[in-house]
């Protein structure tokens, strides 16, 4: 099937869209803080003016492969754990001041609560050569855009649906539905949070007495995103929410019999859910506190969303290791042929630079004689942490040799471009943009026994930004929010 042409608009149809967009945008939410902010001051966030292309086929793989990358993490997690636990700690020697600290805290803990929760998004690019999916990463904590990639499926159904995007009769340009779909995530996501609730609840679907402890990051600007899931977890569930910052946790939490409470009303916490916690900086502010807060919050009864253990399974080098057949197919016993031709089509090559063995070795040899075919990425989340191409034997080179066991070289895929228009802080920009497919899912499981109690898809999310970004964290101020055309 051929692909739409992005509409094209007058100078005076385009300044009437821009309106209506910044208008439905604030009336809906489709908003983050800008720098600096107020409490009263939101902003339309980054985003595009028109959906994005994006193939079918692949929109479909990645669906189709979501529900058993949950199946292949939690193995990882709970069928050989002590394989697991001796790469981390391995991991722990070259990071030591943060996947060293959350192995550290894991060292620490009870192990109470042995059920865990896991609002994961699988990250590709499609490659443009085969228009086949290929996996980025595989997020396991903080995976944010839920909300904001709902909204703006409905803004580019209302734009459409209104006939802005049509320069002469004021037609729906795309077919709404099965062209340009909503992603279900805020539902979906807030369903997951709900299920964890449930289970923490012994199976009780009417309580909702209970309450899900948000952990947040200090003056949050994209905490919008954060309120659509939270709003829903309310008006679908009946299930009320309290938001912290790691910083505040010592002082507005206590605990009792392993219970977690809030010291203000005495809510019981039956989920905690982290939206901070997942890089360094979380906890820079006064790192006592906040790494006493996690190993708070971690020995309770209250089911984590992710426990510190699902939060290192998505480190860089698990990764990594993931990408080998023989690994998939150890962890993923009962997939059939087709689920691990579908699951290994979508990995690049991925290589650790530690030099234990000949493979490493030679990896280090590619990241000095090829860096333009690869990224270096650390053992961390969120944007701005990656080193691209030529800029990699530098960077190699200014670090003591024993730290390079703590990057991965990854293949460097090469997306489609498109030329669509985006908006950011009332700048229209109209460039070539490359975008990246996220796949929301949600599961819950036991860490002891690896029994899986939920497993479900949760939606989707598609970022841009300019081709000549290496960067692409939308919060990081790198990207935007973007929505699928599929074609």
């Amino acid at each position: 099937m051929s692909i739409k042409p992005f509409p094209e608009l007058s100078e005076t149809q385009e300044k009437e869209l821009i309106s209506n967009l910044s208008q439905w945008t604030l009336g809906n939410g489709l908003v983050m803080y800008p720098p600096s902010f107020e409490s009263y001051q939101a902003n339309t966030a980054p985003i595009t003016l028109f959906p994005t292309p994006i193939p079918k086929q692949s929109f479909v793989r990645a669906q189709e492969v979501q529900t058993l990358f949950h199946e292949l993490y939690v193995n990882v997690i709970t069928q050989d754990k002590d394989w697991f636990l001796s790469v981390i700690e391995d991991l722990s020697k070259h990071d030591a001041d943060f996947t060293g600290k959350l192995y550290e805290v894991y060292k620490k803990l009870n192990k109470i609560q042995p059920l865990s929760l896991g609002l994961f998004r699988s990250d590709y690019m499609v490659h443009q050569d085969t228009n086949e999916i290929k996996q980025i990463e595989f997020n396991t904590v903080s995976v944010s855009f839920g909300g904001l990639s709902t909204k703006i499926g409905q803004l580019h159904q209302y734009l459409n649906g209104t006939g802005q995007y049509d320069n002469k009769y004021n037609y729906a340009y795309y077919d709404n539905d099965d062209e340009i779909p909503v992603s279900p995530s805020i539902k979906e996501l807030a369903q997951g949070l709900a299920d964890g609730n449930y289970y923490y609840n012994n199976g009780d679907n009417d309580n909702t007495s209970t309450i899900v402890l948000f952990v947040v990051q200090p003056n949050e600007r994209n905490c919008f995103d954060q309120r659509h899931i939270e709003y829903a977890l309310f008006n679908n569930h009946g299930i009320k929410s309290v938001r912290l910052t790691l910083e505040e946790v010592e002082e507005h939490v206590t605990v009792s019999q392993d219970k977690l409470y809030i010291k203000s009303t005495m809510d019981e916490v039956s989920v905690v859910y982290y939206r901070s916690g997942y890089a360094p900086s979380d906890y820079e502010m006064d790192p006592e506190k906040t790494w006493n807060a996690r190993l708070l919050l971690e020995n309770t009864l209250a089911i984590k969303c992710p426990s510190v253990l699902t939060q290192l399974s998505g480190t860089k080098k698990v990764q990594q290791i993931l990408t080998k057949k023989e690994a998939v197919t150890k962890f993923l016993p009962n997939a059939s042929e087709e689920e691990l031709s579908k699951i290994l089509s979508t990995f690049v090559a991925i290589y650790s630079l530690d030099e234990a063995d000949e493979e490493s070795t030679q990896a280090v040899k590619l990241a000095f004689e090829q860096p333009q075919n690869y990224v270096l990425k650390p053992q961390r989340e969120g944007g701005g942490n990656n080193v691209y191409k030529e800029n990699i034997p530098a960077f190699l080179e200014s670090l003591d040799k024993k730290d390079w066991g703590a990057y991965i070289l990854m293949e460097i895929i090469n997306p489609p471009l498109h030329k669509n228009k985006i908006i950011r802080n009332g700048e229209i920009f109209h460039e070539d943009i490359i975008s990246e497919l996220g796949i929301f899912g949600t599961t819950v499981f036991d860490e002891n026994s690896g029994k899986v109690l939920t497993n479900k898809n949760a939606g989707w999310l598609l970022r841009s930004k300019f081709s000549t970004s290496n960067e692409g964290g939308v919060a990081a101020g790198f990207g935007c929010v973007d929505n699928i055309y599929l074609y």
